[in-house]
């Protein structure tokens, strides 16, 4: 069983930036592929990057590449997810998952993620 905690999210008006956390449990979480997600009101969940266990690959949808980073600290057992000039359409619940199963290999699939956070708030402004 993995715990995940994320923090981070809050109000922000557009063109600002917030930085994402998630904080991981037990001692294992450089085997694991890594995700955020998010999920808008009224709005199927989505992925939004993911990164390999190594943090040698990352993955970003491409309504964000070049304004949202993905990377984590293995030693902290932390992921996290940069995400500058945020505009009002990234107003969503942000998720961070665990993906065990190959964790050279990023996915898309939410159906590869084993383990979720609670979320956070992440709210831009116009």
């Amino acid at each position: 069983q993995v715990q995940l905690v994320e923090s981070g999210g809050g109000l922000v008006q557009a063109g600002g930036s917030l930085r994402l956390s998630c904080a991981a449990s037990g001692r294992t979480f450089s085997s694991y592929a890594m995700g955020w997600f998010r999920q808008a009101p009224g709005k199927e969940r989505e992925i939004v990057a993911a990164i390999t266990w190594s943090g040698a690959s990352t993955y970003y949808v491409d309504s964000v590449k070049g304004r949202f980073t993905i990377s984590r600290d293995n030693a902290k057992n932390t992921v996290y997810l940069q995400m500058n000039t945020l505009k009002p359409e990234d107003t969503a619940v942000y998720y961070c998952a665990v993906k065990r199963r190959e964790p050279w290999l990023t996915s898309t699939g939410r159906q590869d993620y084993d383990y979720w956070g609670q979320g956070t708030q992440v709210t831009v402004s116009s």
